[in-house]
């Protein structure tokens, strides 16, 4: 089936399944790189804006 889909590829259709093979490999690459991000991290980098480890420069505009 594949065999016959490539062989009536003409002109801008290559780039048409080169930009969809480009997508999917993308989104294939991000998902397993998800999975395996460990859980320790994704904790730490949430709890980073929540954080308060803030100097005195918020200080300065509230004066």
């Amino acid at each position: 089936m594949f065999k016959q889909f490539t062989e009536n590829i003409s002109g801008n259709q290559v780039y048409l399944i080169s930009s969809l093979g480009i997508f999917l490999i993308f989104f294939i690459v991000v998902t397993v790189l998800l999975i395996r991000l460990r859980k320790s991290h994704v904790d730490y980098m949430s709890d980073l804006p929540l954080e308060d480890s803030t100097t005195n420069s918020s200080k300065s505009f509230e004066s």
